[in-house]
């Protein structure tokens, strides 16, 4: 079906550390410039408008289809690439500038003013959280269409019955191989519809109040499996995600710190795991919950480093223990001179600033013995193992290891992986 109408929805992304890093008359003037680009970018019968701090809605009449629209938000994507130079007392200031766009196409997808903009902010949400440019409006993304209702409501239950699963993906020494802990990765073993995986649920409990509830359920199986590890010879350290909702709850450090005393779990054995954005979402806050955190002797992991442009040097400010390297970068090591140099950058400047680094995405010894040789301190990934479910953790750390014609040719010396008796 033809539309003869599209709006779209623009986020400059994290922008909001723009503000608390330069000042908001920063921000002013790159909102005037970002608009000037857009301007540039669009036909003269095109209509912009600044909604209210970093968005700008977009009304763009007889676009005619899919693939029209696509056009104009490459078009806008590439007017934003070039850094923008911004003059100051000081000195001049340059600044990178990536944008989320969402687009609805009219008629078919709406034909009144408040649904067309409700569905474009639901689709470039989802473009944020896949990090592409843009992206379409589909009911699947929407946590107010009847689907999306449907499937909170049966999360809502599925925590309350323990449907819920987690799954854990061992993390080695890079060097010398040893099993020192695990990520724990969510999985909900629906009735109908069999394993779903968190993209699919996530994002919706995120804009409700159910995912308090879902960090407890997850936190409390974690703490579970650690006892039963421990009782089994197997003392290990445990990585638990952490949304943006946890880190501006000031009530969750108490919470946290029950559920350790509950179960007699060290904080030390904890480890949470959190991204850059939600750190920015509100600095202030996010700090002052980590710092409790840490306060407490939990340990603190920037995951997925390097997808966001927030730098170490910003991220000092935080109590981070360690920073895990995004696995695009790992993975495109071996053919790719530029991702390698982002990854060694990556360790040395972690090491500097006294932090542990993380490889996520290893998938080759190859990948593996480079890591090691750039004196990266952990990895994770398919070729140490997929994630597996917890009573399958212990048979497999006594059983894993590697050969010893491999642990010849690794730098440093990688031990075969240890059994559950020597780790304790």
């Amino acid at each position: 079906m033809e539309s003869s109408l599209a709006v779209m929805l623009i986020d400059l992304d994290r922008f909001k550390e723009v503000n608390d890093s330069l000042g908001h008359h920063i921000g002013d003037a790159l909102l005037i410039r970002v608009a000037e680009r857009l301007q540039s970018a669009l036909r003269s019968s095109d209509t912009i408008a600044r909604l209210g701090g970093d968005e700008f809605a977009l009304v763009l009449p007889n676009i005619g289809d899919r693939e029209a629209a696509t056009a104009i938000a490459a078009k806008i994507t590439t007017a934003l690439e070039n850094p923008f130079v911004l003059d100051e007392v000081a000195g001049e200031i340059t600044l990178d500038v990536e944008a989320s766009i969402g687009i609805v196409l009219s008629p078919e997808q709406g034909d009144d003013v408040d649904s067309l903009v409700q569905r474009a902010d639901v689709a470039m949400y989802a473009a944020k959280t896949a990090r592409i440019s843009h992206d379409f409006y589909s009911n699947d993304q929407d946590f107010h269409s009847p689907k999306r209702l449907a499937l909170l409501g049966e999360l809502r239950k599925a925590i309350d019955e323990d449907e819920l699963v987690l799954h854990y993906q061992p993390k080695i020494e890079a060097r010398s191989g040893r099993l020192v802990g695990v990520e724990a990765l969510l999985r909900w073993r629906h009735a109908t519809r069999g394993l779903i995986y968190p993209d699919e649920f996530i994002p919706s409990a995120e804009c409700t109040g159910l995912i308090h509830p879902l960090t407890r359920h997850v936190l409390r199986k974690s703490l579970l499996q650690w006892i039963d590890w421990r009782e089994q010879g197997l003392e290990l350290n445990i990585a638990v995600n952490v949304s943006r909702q946890s880190l501006l709850d000031p009530n969750f450090p108490n919470e946290v710190a029950q559920l350790l005393e509950t179960y007699s779990v060290p904080a030390s054995s904890l480890e949470l795991e959190i991204t850059e954005s939600s750190i920015m979402a509100d600095f202030a806050q996010a700090k002052e919950v980590l710092e409790r955190l840490s306060r407490m002797g939990i340990r603190l992991s920037l995951d997925d480093y390097g997808s966001g442009y927030s730098s170490l040097a910003h991220v000092k400010r935080l109590p981070i223990t360690e920073v895990k390297i995004d696995k695009s970068f790992v993975l495109g090591m071996a053919h790719d001179p530029g991702d390698r140099v982002i990854v060694r950058s990556t360790i040395e400047l972690g090491h500097n600033l006294g932090l542990s680094v993380v490889a996520e995405g290893v998938e080759s010894l190859e990948t593996l013995r480079d890591l090691a040789t750039l004196g990266c301190d952990l990895a994770q990934g398919f070729w140490v193992s997929r994630p597996i479910p917890g009573d399958e953790v212990v048979a497999w750390a006594s059983q894993f290891h590697v050969p010893e014609t491999v642990v010849r040719t690794l730098p440093g010396s990688l031990l075969n992986r240890v059994s559950p008796s020597s780790v304790v």
